[in-house]
């Protein structure tokens, strides 16, 4: 009897003993596949809550100035369901709440509203669907459009005075023109060079560079740097051998300090990477299996001088990836799909402030903003939910 004792005591302890063992292996593991990268929280109060019962429709656009101040564009009226959302918008009013916001908001970097404008307006023509707005070194912002006859994009003051309309509204297809575009999804800008790169976009198909202060276009290119063809290619097939050219939308076209240029080729699930020349340098996929919307929507990158990281947002699969920008490695992501913070439905445009904190729109049903709070580099596992402050 005192044998068997100390034989199930001694089982016992055994057993105690492998289980901390694997334990400690199991967290050995997971400690192993945790990467140095920057590490962000999501801050649930940001942005304050809008006047005047002004609710946002699908968010398509956000960009940053050099006060730290986020412009967002946004889609309004249509794409807000009257009976459901904006009954005071309804004709008769349905209810004292709620009504589209104007379709350019400004928030200070404590996420006041301090500024709203948009919409139609005398000596220029606003997009039937705007889509992308960019802040340049002025102030200035320029926005974009990518529905029906939008071959043009718009240039305002910080305050919605209109400055200029390069291209011409209503012209057909054509990724060979000089003088107009072909729905451009997003403009960004190499200040040094005076140059705005605009992903043109949702119906051409290529990346055009213009000259800021004019307009008029100085090159453009299409995907591995040939020369853009409109071809429909049909719908993207991850067997498939890769595309010779762009799917339609081309999404993002980010020059960087180093002379590169990153373009989201959006259905293609792939950052293809240019000189500023459109010489093609190197690409890398992303989430080669997803379809329809694609996994690449936009880009923006780290702060530092060098610029080291790339966060890209996927309104496919719901999440921001964080990438190292030499290798293009994915070395960790965040977010899931939902609607509490932290988590996405569409996230459609990134951008950063000067301090390294992201801000995301979401599009379709997501309709809002975001603000993640940069909290320096340090240990994340590689696979994220949500950031939320604590976890």
């Amino acid at each position: 009897m005192f044998d068997r004792k100390w034989i199930i005591g001694g089982t016992f302890a055994a057993a105690i003993l492998a289980i901390g063992m694997a334990q400690s292996r199991l967290q050995a593991e997971i400690a192993s596949r945790a990467v140095d990268a920057p590490r962000f929280e999501v801050d649930p109060f940001w942005p304050k809550p809008l006047p005047n019962q002004w609710i946002l429709g699908s968010a398509i656009g956000v960009g940053v100035d050099s006060r730290d101040h986020i412009f967002i564009v946004h889609r309004g009226d249509s794409t807000l369901n009257q009976r459901t959302e904006s009954g005071a918008d309804a004709n008769p009013p349905m209810a004292e709440c709620c009504r589209a916001a104007p379709p350019v908001l400004e928030f200070d970097p404590e996420g006041n509203l301090v500024n709203s404008w948009g919409g139609a307006g005398q000596g220029y023509t606003w997009p039937s669907s705007n889509h992308g707005i960019s802040i340049d070194d002025k102030g200035n912002a320029w926005i974009g459009g990518n529905g029906a006859g939008d071959s043009h994009i718009l240039k305002f003051t910080r305050d919605g005075k209109f400055l200029a309309q390069y291209g011409q509204p209503g012209q057909p297809t054509n990724s060979s023109s000089t003088t107009y575009f072909g729905r451009v999804a997003k403009i960004s800008f190499d200040t040094r060079a005076q140059e705005a790169y605009l992903a043109d976009g949702y119906r051409n198909k290529r990346v055009a560079v213009i000259d800021m202060s004019t307009g008029a276009v100085k090159r453009f290119w299409g995907a591995y740097g040939n020369a853009p063809k409109d071809t429909n290619m049909g719908p993207y097939n991850p067997d498939a051998p890769a595309a010779p050219q762009f799917r339609n939308p081309v999404h993002c076209a980010e020059p960087t300090n180093d002379g590169l240029v990153y373009v989201c080729d959006r259905p293609n699930n792939r950052i293809q990477v240019f000189r500023a020349n459109g010489q093609f340098v190197k690409e890398q996929r992303i989430a080669p299996l997803t379809r329809g919307d694609g996994a690449v929507w936009d880009i923006a990158f780290s702060r530092d001088a060098q610029q080291k990281y790339i966060y890209l947002a996927d309104g496919r699969n719901e999440r921001i990836y964080i990438i190292d920008r030499q290798s293009l490695e994915i070395l960790t992501q965040f977010g899931t799909g939902g609607r509490q913070p932290g988590q996405f439905f569409a996230v459609h445009s990134i951008a950063t402030d000067s301090k390294g904190n992201i801000y995301t729109t979401e599009t379709y049903e997501g309709k809002r903003v975001q603000k993640f709070v940069y909290k320096g580099i340090g240990p994340v596992q590689r696979m994220q939910g949500p950031p939320w402050p604590g976890r």
